[in-house]
């Protein structure tokens, strides 16, 4: 678990004097550094060398033939994917784009039909995340399907939950195998509901990319290696997945409903930012600076770590808890944290 400076008491509230509450005091530094402009030089460099990646890789499944190696070639095809679906968040955050129209355009094309994901049904999903970050009740991303977040989950766990949650820490990362497939089956699932849009455009796009995914597959590789190819690929692409996404909040502040926090506490308190240079920022496509993309969702990704210099000294002059740590402690943490939120069950309460 983190250091003790973050506690699950809620702080405060900051003082609306002056210049402001405490948001509009960081927001008017982080605006006066032009780290809210939009960066289309890095994200088209971005874009392209994705691209190309992912291009190259259908051509080197061919080019590579019957072989076994082609495992090696599942496992890098996991990256790219992982990196397409960082590229879709990006986009839906319009870190990209100012306006909606090319946002949503582009974030289906990369989500949807490049990497096999619903862009509606995430941000949807993602946007409730961003309202009630590590909220028992509000936030998806900890509701007790599979894993409970919270000794309050645990107590109240049944079923399947409650016979993971006994063994959840060393559960977590072979669940993390099946994220892949829990993305797509979600995201046919989500067509059906009434509240995703343009759920026709959607859905084809999703039955244009699985059968270009596994009829590719299928035609480059007899079948006992294409299906050999596709476990990998599937699984890897969950593992990078969850790896990039679970230091975020996993293991940070759980928030109750009695609790009352302001927008910057809220955010900054259930967040953890992780370090580690320019290749954990690539790899973790600047998710690692989680606390400041919270707090300014539409902030390209390069203006990130100059935003975490200032977000960080404005919290030092606030005394508020600002959490980071490097990537391995942040599993450790969560681990940690996971072990001790099953103890009721385990314990039988």
């Amino acid at each position: 678990m983190p250091t003790q400076s973050v506690t699950m008491t809620a702080p405060p509230a900051p003082q609306e004097v002056g210049g402001g509450s405490d948001f509009a005091q960081l927001s008017r530094r982080i605006a006066a550094e032009g780290l809210l402009d939009r960066r289309p030089g890095y994200y088209a460099v971005r874009m392209a060398l994705v691209l190309a990646a992912f291009l190259g890789g259908w051509y080197a499944l061919f080019a590579l033939g019957d072989t076994w190696w082609q495992l090696g070639l599942a496992a890098a095809m996991s990256v790219v994917f992982a990196q397409i679906g960082l590229l879709s968040h990006d986009l839906a955050h319009r870190q990209v784009f100012d306006r909606r129209l090319p946002s949503e355009i582009g974030g289906r094309i990369a989500a949807n039909l490049l990497m096999g994901m619903s862009y509606g049904w995430w941000m949807s999903k993602h946007t409730r995340h961003h309202a009630n970050p590590n909220h028992e009740e509000r936030d998806p991303d900890v509701a007790p399907d599979l894993v409970v977040w919270s000794k309050r989950q645990a107590r109240q766990a049944s079923g399947l939950a409650r016979f993971i949650g006994r063994r959840q820490a060393y559960l977590f990362f072979p669940l993390l195998l099946l994220e892949g497939l829990n993305l797509s089956f979600n995201s046919f699932r989500a067509l059906r509901s009434p509240t995703m849009k343009r759920p026709l455009l959607e859905g084809v796009l999703l039955v244009v990319h699985f059968a270009a995914y596994f009829g590719l597959v299928l035609a480059a590789l007899p079948a006992g290696k294409a299906v050999a190819f596709l476990a990998v690929h599937q699984a890897l692409l969950g593992v990078y997945l969850g790896c990039v996404f679970a230091p975020n909040h996993k293991g940070m502040l759980m928030v109750t409903p009695e609790m009352k926090l302001d927008f910057l506490r809220r955010q900054v308190l259930t967040s953890r930012n992780v370090r580690g240079g320019p290749v954990v920022d690539s790899v973790m496509g600047g998710l690692n600076y989680q606390v400041e993309h919270h707090l300014f969702p539409s902030m390209p990704t390069p203006a990130l770590g100059r935003a975490a210099r200032i977000t960080r000294q404005f919290c030092a002059e606030k005394g508020i808890p600002y959490y980071e740590t490097g990537l391995f402690r942040s599993y450790r943490e969560i681990l940690t944290h996971l072990h001790r939120t099953g103890e009721p069950i385990r314990s039988g309460g």
